[in-house]
């Protein structure tokens, strides 16, 4: 009588490392749906998905290693593991934009980016539906359309596309994240904490880890065969990638401008910022014409800025302020844009540099540190501090606050 012994499961090094952080993938991404669920934030649901594709890529290589296709011979798993690249690449737009855009909402037409990976869906479904009502299908693990279409003609073709839409997508996504960065100076004093630093890594990551797949098919189709034991660093790489994503993706909060109360800001966004050479030469006439009001305006707003201190509040942004001054968000942005030549980050953290420095002056550093005097003077980072300081000052905080006890320095 002989025994069937069967390797699976097997937990070995290749093995163990894509199940333990694949789970925690799964478990973040169990999160992030739980809190979409509860809060309804749609960067939580994408992000959540995002997640959930990458853990479900990692299975055919953990089941690979923990022995499924060595024991099941027949098995058809397969036909239920398909790649869900097509899907990947307008899911990372799409998420960027919801965290960088305050009123973001799904559209009917976001849909249609979804359409080549729907129509690959629905291929796969042909193929398993086709192969299985073919005689002998049970004794085989991949049927006809697998082997003698799938693999032979779609699938090459489906790589040529997935690169070149993940290398579209991409080119889209850093170009919303960038725009974004540079634009918030436009209407907030204080960036450090909506400059989503993790987003950047975020996009690094899916980078890396695309780049890194483009070149294990090159060497994989004109160099060398590249064994499963090779390409399992694509798999480990990519199963890291899950936990950094997974912790920083649920811990940071992305949600600051979906709070922020912009009105009609987005108006000016896209009609003021985006289009700064057309709609600036326009500005430029206009403020030529009413220059005797243009510098009315200026006056008081230097005037408020240096008798009311808005700038020690470190939330201060383009709408309050306007509120404050009674002008509309496009009257005071075109005052501070052209009559100062500085967007309003640059503009208010000008004030609050000047702040610090006449604390300093009066000894202020004596009863606090650099970093207190910065907080009282409407900053609210130690980065931002330092990097502004620089830029107004041409050196570093510690170091001016050195030049004043020893001139020669300056």
């Amino acid at each position: 009588m002989s025994i069937l012994y069967f390797s699976f499961p097997n937990f070995n090094i290749y093995s163990t490392p894509l199940l333990v952080l694949a789970l925690q993938g799964l478990l973040f991404s169990g999160l992030l749906f739980s809190r979409y669920h509860k809060k309804g934030n749609i960067s939580d649901l994408l992000l959540g998905i995002i997640l959930l594709i990458t853990c479900y890529h990692r299975t055919t290589y953990t089941i690979g290693f923990m022995g499924w296709y060595d024991t099941f011979r027949n098995t058809k798993i397969n036909y239920y593991l398909m790649n869900l690249a097509l899907f990947m690449a307008p899911l990372l737009y799409f998420y960027v934009k919801s965290v960088t855009t305050s009123d973001f909402k799904f559209t009917k037409k976001g849909y249609y980016h979804f359409i080549p990976g729907l129509l690959y869906f629905l291929f796969k479904m042909v193929v398993l539906i086709y192969d299985s009502n073919q005689p002998g299908f049970d004794e085989v693990q991949n049927g006809y359309l697998v082997v003698n279409l799938q693999w032979k003609y779609i699938e090459p073709i489906l790589t040529i596309f997935t690169i070149c839409q993940m290398l579209l997508y991409l080119a889209f996504t850093f170009q919303l994240y960038y725009l974004y960065r540079r634009n918030i100076q436009h209407f907030f004093s204080n960036t450090y904490k909506l400059e989503l630093n993790w987003i950047r890594n975020f996009l690094y990551i899916y980078s890396f880890l695309f780049i890194y797949e483009v070149l294990q098919i090159v060497i994989n189709l004109s160099i060398t065969e590249l064994s499963w034991k090779q390409k399992w660093w694509e798999q480990f790489f990519s199963a890291l990638a899950i936990i950094y994503i997974g912790i920083k993706g649920y811990f940071t909060e992305t949600i600051k401008l979906t709070n922020l109360n912009y009105g009609n800001m987005n108006a000016i966004f896209h009609n003021y910022i985006l289009q700064p050479e057309v709609l600036q030469a326009e500005k430029k006439i206009e403020s030529k014409t009413q220059s005797s009001d243009f510098i009315i305006k200026k006056e008081r707003l230097q005037n408020f800025i240096e008798n009311e201190k808005p700038y020690l509040d470190p939330d201060l942004n383009l709408v309050e302020l306007s509120k404050k001054l009674n002008m509309t968000r496009a009257e005071l942005s075109e005052l501070i844009n052209e009559g100062f030549r500085l967007n309003f980050n640059d503009f208010i953290n000008k004030y609050r540099v000047d702040a610090v420095k006449q604390m300093l002056t009066n000894g202020k550093n004596q009863q606090l540190s650099l970093l207190g005097i910065a907080y009282e003077c409407g900053f609210n980072s130690k980065a931002t501090f330092n990097r502004v300081f620089k830029k107004v000052t041409q050196t570093s905080p510690t170091e001016y606050l050195k030049s004043m006890t020893n001139p020669t320095l300056l």
